[in-house]
C-alpha cells in the first residue's frame, strides 16, 4: 500500500493541476503566471493578490505576505493556490516526497506524467466484483425456502443451501420460513368483544378460537394471495359459521368441541386450496363457547337447573334398579320354595309358618306359655336387652367426659 501511494497521489494531483489555472483564468482577471499586465503591477491594487488592476483578487489564491506582491523575490512566478497547498500537506502526511508539488513551480504544483482516466477503469471493476459477489451469492437456511424471480417473475425455488443467480436487479431472491407454526386468534378471551355465530337450532353463542398454519409451497404463497393473514382468518370466520349452522347449541358447549375443530380444519383446508394459496392448516382450538353477555346469567341458571333435573332422574333411576332386582330375587326365591311346597305341601306350610313367627316374635319382648305345662322361664331376650342398653350408657358416658 505504501509503494502504491505516491503513483496514486501523482495521478490524483494530475486530475486536479486544471483547476487552478481554470482559477487564474476565471473571472477575476488573472493570468496563469500571475503577473500583473502592468508596470505598475508591483504598487497598488497589483500586490493584493496577483490579479490585474481591471478586477477583484483570485480567491483561491494566498494573500500576499510582508507586503510582497506577485512579482517579488519569489522569482516572478505566481504564489500557490490553497487548494495546491492543501493538498501538499496531505500528500507529506502520507510520506509521499514527490516532485513537481513545491510552491511557485510553472506546473501548477502536479506531476505531468499521470493521466487521471486510468484510475476509473480499476474502480468501475472493483464496484462491478462487489456488485456481482453480494446480489449472486445467496445463503437459505435449513427452514427456510427460497424463491428465485427474474425480472419480477417465476423463475426457480432454491433448497436450503448456498445458491447462485445472476445479480441483480436481473433476479432477485425472497425467502420464506416454511416451518413457523403461525396462528391467529379470532374472538376475545377476555370479553372485550364478542364474536357471534348462530347455531343449527336458531341460538347465539360467543366464540374464541385460533388457527395454525404454515406454509406449504412458497410460490403459491408469494404471489396468489396479496394479505395470507387477512385471508386465513376469513376463511376460517367462514368456515365456523358453515360448521355451527349444522350443530344445534348444547353439542357446541358440550362435548362436540372435538367434532367441530376437525370439521372446521377440514373445510378450511378446502377452501385454501381452491385458493391455490400454499398454506396448511395445522389446526383449530376453540377457547371459549358461551352464550352472549347479555344472558349469560340466565343461561348459566338454566345449566344448572337441567344439571339438578339430570342428577334426580339419574338418583331415581338407581333406586328403581334397586328394587326391580330386590323383587326379581323374592320372585326367583318364592318360585324355589312353591317347588319344594308341591312335593310335601304340609311340610312346607309348617317349615313356612316357623319362619314367619320367627321373623314377628324376634323383636319382643312378650313370652307366651302354655296354661297346662306351666314351666320355669329363663328371660334371656330381656337379659340381651339389658346388657345392650347398659354398653350404650357406658359408651355416652366416656364419650362425655
Amino acid at each position: 500500500m505504501n509503494q502504491n501511494s505516491p503513483a496514486l497521489l501523482r495521478r490524483l494531483r494530475s486530475l486536479l493541476s486544471l483547476l487552478p489555472g481554470l482559477a487564474m483564468a476565471g473571472p477575476w482577471g488573472g493570468k496563469p503566471g500571475g503577473a500583473p499586465e502592468g508596470e505598475d503591477g508591483a504598487s497598488g491594487e497589483g500586490a493584493s493578490g496577483g490579479a490585474s488592476s481591471g478586477g477583484p483578487r483570485n480567491p483561491w489564491t494566498q494573500p500576499p505576505r510582508g507586503g510582497q506582491g506577485a512579482g517579488g523575490p519569489s522569482g516572478g512566478g505566481a504564489r500557490p493556490s490553497l487548494i495546491e497547498d492543501l493538498l501538499r500537506r496531505g500528500r507529506e502526511s502520507l510520506g509521499g516526497g514527490g516532485n513537481g508539488g513545491a510552491p511557485g513551480g510553472g506546473g501548477g504544483g502536479f506531476a505531468s506524467g499521470g493521466n487521471p482516466r486510468t484510475l476509473w477503469p480499476i474502480a468501475l471493476g472493483i464496484v462491478a466484483v462487489m456488485w456481482v459477489v453480494l446480489t449472486s451469492f445467496h445463503r437459505v437456511g435449513p427452514q427456510e425456502r427460497a424463491v428465485v424471480l427474474f425480472l419480477g417473475s417465476y423463475s426457480r425455488s432454491m433448497t436450503p443451501g448456498i445458491g447462485l443467480t445472476l445479480p441483480a436487479p436481473f433476479e432477485t431472491v425472497e425467502t420464506v420460513d416454511v416451518e413457523e407454526i403461525r396462528t391467529v386468534d379470532i374472538g376475545s378471551v377476555s370479553g372485550e368483544g364478542q364474536n357471534l355465530v348462530l347455531t343449527g337450532d336458531q341460538n347465539i353463542i360467543d366464540l374464541a378460537y385460533s388457527v395454525r398454519w404454515n406454509i406449504r409451497d412458497p410460490e403459491l404463497y408469494l404471489f396468489e394471495l396479496k394479505d395470507p393473514d387477512a385471508t386465513v382468518q376469513e376463511v376460517a370466520e367462514t368456515a365456523m359459521r358453515a360448521v355451527l349452522a349444522t350443530i344445534s347449541l348444547n353439542e357446541a358447549l358440550g362435548a362436540g368441541r372435538t367434532g367441530i375443530e376437525q370439521q372446521v380444519a377440514l373445510k378450511m383446508q378446502e377452501i385454501l386450496d381452491g385458493y391455490r394459496s400454499g398454506i396448511r392448516i395445522q389446526g383449530i382450538a376453540i377457547k371459549q363457547a358461551d352464550p352472549p353477555n347479555e344472558v349469560n346469567d340466565a343461561f348459566k341458571e338454566v345449566s344448572a337447573a337441567k344439571q339438578d333435573a339430570t342428577t334426580y332422574v339419574n338418583q331415581a333411576t338407581a333406586y328403581a334398579q334397586q328394587l326391580s332386582a330386590r323383587a326379581q330375587g323374592e320372585a326367583a326365591a318364592f318360585d324355589k320354595v312353591y317347588a319344594q311346597y308341591k312335593l310335601s305341601p304340609e311340610v312346607t306350610r309348617r317349615r313356612m309358618y316357623y319362619e314367619t313367627m320367627e321373623a314377628i316374635l324376634a323383636d319382643t319382648d312378650k313370652t307366651i306359655v302354655e296354661a297346662n305345662n306351666v314351666m320355669p322361664y329363663l328371660p334371656l331376650p330381656e337379659i340381651k336387652r339389658k346388657s345392650r342398653d347398659s354398653a350404650a350408657n357406658t359408651t355416652t358416658v366416656e364419650g362425655v367426659r
